[in-house]
């Protein structure tokens, strides 16, 4: 099954089970990928996490439910994964701007249709990537763990934090290691640092070691972090769906950054130079 097909069946799934509990381990086991994979294809094809939608699509039937029912709102926020009328509240009111008592007296609320997969005519253009072998190396720096949900916020937020820690004067921001070897839950570790070199290291580094695996590497050209999304969408929306001979292989995604004061502009410069590093492996019949 391809990427466009299981984010199809995903959403399909999704909007059968929305006054159900849902988890990203039974959603993913559904279309068949480990969840590491599942949720990134997912906010990257969709520009949404699979919380995030969930959480919409939800309170977007709560409202609707509201308007044109005379329910109790405690029934309405249980049926829709609200265990009390706080918490219900306090997120119907960031999502619609208004609370559900207002939201029934004729204050506007929010629609959010749920999406859907059309098809569209995408490729016809070059992607860049080469395959290199590589043995097991390890890798030293700073490490944090996140959720997915929150990672588009908190992993620029921690490359700040690396940047003014003991660390940073030590061991150079090389790589960008995301790491979630048993590709099951909603967290992943995130390592900023370089390949160890036998120096001394601060207290607080941590180390990693990458198995060795072939490598599907993706340059990136320009101004960051928006050239390394793009290339990131581009490899889940055209290389992997049409790549006939190689699928994900382990829970490991690696950026490769040049150092930023070889460049005019460092990190926005034009001619910037980063890469991405997935793990691969030859197709055969088993489930990523």
């Amino acid at each position: 099954m391809g990427w466009t097909e299981s984010i199809r069946d995903a959403l399909g799934y999704i909007e059968e089970h929305l006054t159900e509990e849902l988890t990203i381990e039974e959603i993913s086991r559904q279309v068949h990928f480990s969840p590491y994979y599942f949720q990134k294809g997912f906010a990257l094809l969709c520009d949404f996490t699979v919380s995030d939608y969930i959480r919409c699509r939800r309170l977007a039937l709560a409202a609707s439910e509201l308007v044109a029912t005379d329910r109790k709102i405690i029934e309405i926020a249980l049926k829709y994964g609200y265990q009390s009328p706080d918490s219900f509240t306090k997120a119907f009111t960031r999502f619609h701007g208004c609370t559900p008592s207002e939201a029934r007296k004729g204050s506007p609320v929010k629609a959010f249709a749920p999406l859907s997969i059309k098809f569209q005519l995408i490729g016809g253009a070059t992607m860049e990537y080469k395959m290199m072998e590589k043995e097991a190396f390890t890798v030293v720096g700073l490490q944090k763990e996140f959720a997915y949900e929150e990672a588009t916020q908190k992993v620029p937020e921690f490359w700040e934090e690396y940047f003014k820690s003991p660390v940073a004067k030590t061991v150079a921001s090389v790589f960008g290691v995301n790491s979630d070897e048993k590709m099951k839950g909603d967290r992943f570790r995130y390592l900023i640092g370089d390949v160890e070199q036998g120096q001394v290291l601060p207290a607080d580094c941590t180390k990693q070691e990458i198995p060795a695996f072939t490598w599907a590497i993706f340059p990136c050209k320009g101004p960051m972090p928006t050239k390394i999304q793009e290339v990131n969408r581009q490899i889940y929306e055209e290389w992997l769906p049409n790549s006939r001979d190689y699928e994900i292989a382990a829970g490991y995604c690696i950026e490769y950054y040049e150092d930023p004061s070889q460049y005019p502009l460092g990190t926005q410069d034009a001619t910037y130079y980063a890469e991405i590093w997935l793990p691969v492996k030859k197709k055969h019949n088993s489930i990523m």
